[in-house]
């Protein structure tokens, strides 16, 4: 009998290797699988390339494990925010690596990797900085940039509710990255809220099909991000 659902979330994420590259959905705090990547950072690998919209807030989940020395590289949209000191701070000492993709962008590299087109031609960053080091091609007048899939090894998402094969369905926005990022890495481990017979989800609502899924952890009380941000700036 096929049953992907665990609560031991360390030995989930226990397929990571040193080395590996590690794509962690969410979106701010919408989506971000938390108690996974606090797995990760018990359980060690080290040298990871991290994929992720941001680069983590306060010191609390990605913030942690880029804190913990296990992240060599990050690749992100928005590596700056109000609670991303933790990297500022990496960054600046030159102990972590990092890549600047657009947002849309790089929703489209994890999305190429799971659709098997290894790079495709894109107009945003042209002519900026972005582009240097790039191929650049021009269609009907206008430059565009060659950009390659993201290929993960390991995914790390969060999911509203699953069922024992791994199908997953998502609560809103905190689908964002989840989706494609579910179809661009060899393996997938969701954290989900809540498990669901075989059979209760309707079909039509499952946007993450259980072939993308390796293991499913479940976690139905996950610790609320910026209930831990507002302690951190209560601080004296």
């Amino acid at each position: 009998m096929i049953n992907k659902i665990t609560d031991d979330a360390l030995s989930a994420v226990s397929i990571v290797k040193d080395g590996d590259t590690v794509l962690i959905g969410g979106f701010g705090e919408a989506g971000n699988p938390t108690e996974l990547v606090h797995a990760l950072i018990e359980h060690g690998a080290r040298g990871l390339t991290v994929v992720n919209n941001n680069a983590g807030n306060g010191e609390i989940g990605l913030a942690l494990l880029l804190k913990a020395g296990l992240v060599d590289k990050l690749i992100c949209s928005f590596p700056r925010s109000s609670h991303s000191h933790v990297f500022t701070e990496l960054y600046k000492a030159g102990r972590i690596a990092l890549e600047l993709v657009p947002q849309g962008t790089l929703a489209e590299r994890l999305r190429a990797a799971g659709a098997g087109v290894p790079a495709f031609y894109t107009a945003t960053a042209a002519g900026t900085d972005l582009a240097a080091g790039k191929e650049v091609r021009s269609f009907n007048g206008r430059d565009h940039v060659l950009e390659h899939a993201i290929q993960g090894d390991v995914a790390l998402i969060k999911a509203q509710t699953a069922d024992r094969w791994g199908n997953l369905i998502y609560r809103k926005a905190a689908r964002n990255f989840g989706p494609v990022m579910a179809t661009a890495a060899r393996k997938t481990i969701a954290q989900v809220r809540a498990s669901a017979e075989l059979g209760a989800i309707d079909p039509e609502a499952i946007v993450t099909p259980s072939i993308f899924v390796h293991r499913v952890v479940l976690v139905p009380n996950p610790v609320i991000e910026r209930d831990h941000l507002m302690a951190l700036e209560a601080r004296p």
